[in-house]
C-alpha cells in the first residue's frame, strides 16, 4: 500500500498553541491513579453495587432506546421524574451529563465581571470538590478559595471579608463537603445567601441522599439559591446524570449555553426509569450505605492512631496519626486504594478519605489498618 511521509507539524502546533488560553498551563488532565495489584477501590465516592431489581430497571428501559434518534433535547421524562421526587418544578430544572457539565454551564453563564473587577469571580471554600477551581480556571475566571475552620465548617468571618471584597459572580458550597463529609451550619449558609445577594450562590447537594435532609425549602426565602444535585453517588454513576435546580429565569439563561441532546437517550431513560420505578431499590441501597458508614465510623475511630469526622456523606473523613502518605502506601501495598491528602500539606497531610465499600471491602480495609504505620 503506498506511504507518504507525514508533513512536519511543530512550527504549526506552536503557533497553534500561542492562542491556548494561559490559565490552561496551570492545570492538568484528571487522571485517576490505579496502582496495580489494587483489589478493593475506596477512593472514588462510588456507591456499592445496585439490587439486581434497580440494575434490570435501567437495563429494561435503555435496551428500549431507538439508537438512530437523537435523545430528547428538552428531557422532559427526566425533568418529570426528578420533579416528582425532589418537588422541584420541571421548569426549575436543568440536566446534565453529571453535575460536572451544569458547573460548566454556570460558571460560563456567570463570566460577567462585576463592579471593579477584570475577571468574573469564582468563590468556593477550601478542601472542597476541586472541580469549581478547575472549572473556573479553564473558563478564565477568576477562582478564589477560603479555608474552612477548624471543625470543616464554613469560616464565617473569612467568607464575610471575601464576598464583601471580591464581589462574586459564584460562589460553590458543597453539603455535605467533598472531601470532609459534614454538612454546613445553616446559620452559616444563610449568611453567606444574604450577604451575596448580588451572587448567585450554588450548594452542591451531590450526597444529600446520605445526608439529613437538602437545604432546597431556602430558595422560597433566597431567589440567589441554586441546589445541584446528581444520581451519580446513589448507585447510578454510569449514566452520568445530575441537575440544578433554581430559578426558572436563570435556569432559561444558563441553559443557552448547553450544547444540545447534551445527555444521552440511554442515560435519560434510564434515569427516569430508576427514579419512577426503582426509587425504592434506590433508597434500600441508601440506607445500607448509611448503616455501614456509621459502623466503619466506630470501628476506626476504635483503631489506635485514627480520627474520623461525623460524616453525612457515603464516605469518612479520617485523620491519621502517622503521615497519611505513609498510610495510603501500606494500604496500596495490601491491596486497598482510598484518598490520601497528603499531597496538598500543612493539616490535610494527615487526611484520607474512605468510601464506603461492600460489607467485605470495609472489613478488608478494616484488616489492613490494624497494620498501618501508627
Amino acid at each position: 500500500m503506498p506511504t507518504s511521509k507525514a508533513p512536519a507539524t511543530t512550527a504549526p502546533v506552536e503557533d497553534a498553541r500561542a492562542g491556548l488560553r494561559a490559565e490552561l498551563a496551570d492545570l492538568t488532565a484528571y487522571v485517576p491513579s490505579m496502582p496495580e495489584g489494587i483489589e478493593v477501590k475506596l477512593d472514588a465516592n462510588e456507591a456499592p453495587p445496585v439490587e439486581p431489581e434497580l440494575r434490570e430497571i435501567v437495563a429494561r428501559a435503555m435496551a428500549a432506546v431507538p439508537l438512530e434518534v437523537y435523545p430528547d433535547p428538552r428531557a422532559e421524562r427526566l425533568r418529570a421524574a426528578i420533579s416528582a421526587r425532589t418537588g422541584a418544578p420541571p421548569g426549575d430544572l436543568l440536566v446534565g451529563t453529571g453535575s460536572d457539565e451544569v458547573i460548566s454551564l454556570i460558571v460560563n453563564a456567570f463570566a460577567q465581571p462585576r463592579r471593579k473587577n477584570t475577571q468574573a469571580v469564582v468563590l468556593a471554600p477550601t478542601p472542597s470538590f476541586v472541580m469549581y477551581r478547575v472549572t473556573a480556571r479553564a473558563h478564565g475566571v477568576k477562582p478564589v478559595e477560603l479555608p474552612l475552620d477548624a471543625a470543616w465548617d464554613l469560616d464565617a468571618k473569612t467568607m464575610s471579608r471575601a464576598i464583601e471584597m471580591m464581589s462574586p459572580n459564584v460562589v460553590f458550597i458543597a453539603s455535605p463537603n467533598n472531601p470532609t463529609g459534614n454538612v454546613v451550619s445553616r446559620d452559616r449558609l444563610e449568611a453567606v445567601l444574604e450577604q451575596a445577594k448580588g451572587a448567585f450562590v450554588v450548594v452542591d447537594e451531590a450526597y444529600v441522599d446520605y445526608a439529613p435532609g437538602s437545604v432546597r425549602e431556602l430558595r422560597a426565602r433566597h431567589a440567589n439559591l441554586g441546589v445541584l444535585r446528581t444520581l451519580s453517588k446513589v448507585g447510578l454513576a454510569a449514566l452520568r446524570v445530575g441537575w440544578l435546580e433554581a430559578d426558572a429565569g436563570l435556569v432559561g439563561e444558563i441553559d443557552k449555553g448547553r450544547q444540545p441532546f447534551n445527555v444521552s437517550a440511554t442515560s435519560q431513560l434510564g434515569a427516569a426509569a430508576a427514579l419512577e420505578e426503582g426509587y425504592d431499590a434506590l433508597s434500600r441501597g441508601v440506607a445500607r450505605v448509611r448503616e455501614a458508614r456509621d459502623a466503619l465510623a466506630r470501628e476506626l475511630d476504635a483503631l489506635e492512631g485514627f480520627e474520623v469526622t461525623p460524616s453525612d456523606a457515603n464516605f469518612l473523613w479520617v485523620r491519621t496519626a502517622a503521615p497519611a502518605g505513609d498510610v495510603y502506601e501500606h494500604l496500596v501495598r495490601e491491596g486497598v486504594l482510598v484518598r490520601s491528602f497528603h499531597a496538598r500539606g500543612g493539616r490535610l497531610a494527615h487526611q484520607l478519605r474512605v468510601t464506603i465499600g461492600r460489607p467485605e471491602d470495609n472489613a478488608r480495609l478494616l484488616d489492613a489498618l490494624s497494620r498501618a504505620p501508627r
